[in-house]
């Protein structure tokens, strides 16, 4: 594991490399933030199984996903280029050859690039993780470098401690977002008087999902209720697509999707902010 560390937060990032046990099919090996600690209260992060366990599928900590638009073989339909991955047998669940990574570590900052093809695909992918302060920086960029051009969906899945349920006010609230939103009926969640998505009931004995009715025309900003900091907030270099949410009785999540077409020598980037 990679660790970037200052007087209030460290950052563990998994090697792709070394930490290879770790990763399946569905997020991304380069920049996966594993944990966030802070020097005073200790870990950030939570995931859907932990702290009692860890599977490469429900994860833990920040990863993020590409492998909702996999980049298929025409004569191999199960065969695909999971960008951040690699080749992926999608049947058969299983990573037939993980993409390789130069990762360098500078400071604050490790950046992995990769590159990637199956024809007529390929492309350049970079992934940074960097930390200035109290923020986290996950930034993305990918070139085409092939004849194609191919659909971008990405994802990032940031896993926070559900609130203690325990405090007088806003005892179930979860984030509030820069964006309107509306909450279709559903057993999970509701819509709070004071403007955030709250849980229906406490406690949850399943998981709850919930796809969004939103009319994003901005980058997102997410205010996060946090059991030991108080408040965390996300925001993005871009304006979300499908924006689902979910959590079980471990953990909450949203997942705003940044989704574009990348043509033949073009590039793209984006980036998503948290601060603890």
């Amino acid at each position: 594991m990679i660790e970037l560390s200052n007087d209030a937060l460290t950052i563990t990032v998994l090697d792709p490399s070394a930490d290879r046990d770790r990763f399946g099919t569905r997020y991304c090996t380069g920049g996966y933030i594993f944990q966030i600690a802070d020097s005073r209260v200790g870990d950030l992060l939570t995931g859907p199984t932990y702290p009692n366990s860890f599977n490469v599928y429900d994860g833990q900590g920040i990863p993020d996903a590409f492998s909702r638009a996999p980049l298929r073989d025409p004569a191999q339909p199960d065969i695909a280029l999971v960008p951040g991955i690699g080749i992926c047998d999608l049947a058969a669940n299983e990573v037939r050859e993980f993409c390789t990574w130069d990762v360098e570590v500078d400071g604050f900052s490790v950046r992995m690039t990769a590159s990637q093809s199956l024809e007529p695909y390929g492309f350049a992918l970079e992934r940074t993780v960097a930390l200035r302060s109290r923020t986290v920086r996950s930034a993305t960029r990918i070139s085409n470098t092939g004849s194609a051009g191919f659909p971008v969906c990405w994802f990032p899945h940031p896993f926070f401690p559900q609130p203690d349920g325990t405090n007088d006010t806003g005892a179930n609230e979860l984030c509030q977002l820069n964006i309107p939103v509306a909450i279709a009926d559903n057993p999970g969640y509701v819509m709070a008087p004071s403007g955030f998505i709250a849980r229906r009931y406490w406690p949850w004995d399943e998981g709850h999902y919930l796809a969004l009715d939103h009319d994003a025309r901005n980058p997102l900003v997410i205010v996060q209720r946090h059991p030991k900091l108080g408040l965390v907030v996300g925001s993005t270099s871009y304006v979300p697509r499908f924006f689902p949410i979910w959590g079980n009785r471990n953990t909450f999540s949203w997942e705003p999707y940044f989704e574009n077409t990348v043509a033949p020598n073009q590039t793209l980037s984006w980036w998503i902010d948290y601060t603890f």
